[in-house]
């Protein structure tokens, strides 16, 4: 009798071993399955293509220059297109409305040593350049926050510098907002009928 319970003890202890081991082999299988999946998975996104900005409706721009001044002026924007619209209407810049002077990002405003701007100090460094059209006036303004999507977080608070220009009609209708900066430090802003510019030295 004895001897049957000792049996009856070992045959369950082999059992219950069996089981443990099946339930680690399925279990590492499983985990040894799911490796590969997540590598693929890892891959993929780090191999995310960043977005190519030229294929963009406004696609970028930049203009620059290097003043006599030795400071280097470079202006970074988008091209936004007329497009059989009508600009302050459809459009911006809208009358009295903070414009991102282009599309998509904020254009940012970068020089590498001080400058003036019409006669305005303004260190070294990389800002965000907004306007503000009024009727034939139109008011340039640096702010300090370089990197931003439009004007939707603008805040005048973060103003660097602030100047009025008077603005005028555009030499030939530019369907595509045309930023530029001669070595003289003259920035032009053309856009449909209208242009703007003003002085970095």
């Amino acid at each position: 009798m004895v001897k049957i319970v000792q049996q009856i003890i070992f045959m369950k202890k082999t059992f219950s071993l069996v089981l443990l081991s099946t339930v680690f082999l399925v279990t590492a299988s499983h985990a040894q399955d799911d490796k590969p999946a997540k590598k693929l998975i890892d891959t993929a996104k780090a191999v995310k293509k960043p977005e190519d900005k030229s294929k963009r409706p406004s696609p970028p721009a930049t203009a620059t220059a290097t003043l006599a001044s030795g400071a280097t002026v470079t202006i970074s924007y988008s091209k936004p297109s007329v497009k059989g619209r009508v600009i302050g209407k459809d459009l911006e810049p809208k009358e009295g409305q903070v414009w991102r002077t282009g599309a998509n990002e904020a254009t940012t405003f970068e020089v590498s040593k001080d400058v003036t701007l019409e006669g305005k100090a303004l260190p070294a460094g990389k800002y965000s350049l907004f306007t503000l059209v009024k009727g034939d006036e139109w008011t340039i303004i640096i702010n300090k926050v370089a990197e931003q999507w439009g004007a939707y977080k603008y805040s005048d608070k973060d103003d660097v510098l602030r100047t009025t220009v008077k603005g005028s009609k555009a030499p030939s209708f530019a369907e595509q907002l045309d930023i530029s900066i001669s070595n003289a430090g003259v920035v032009s802003i053309v856009w449909g009928d209208a242009k703007a510019a003003f002085t970095v030295k």
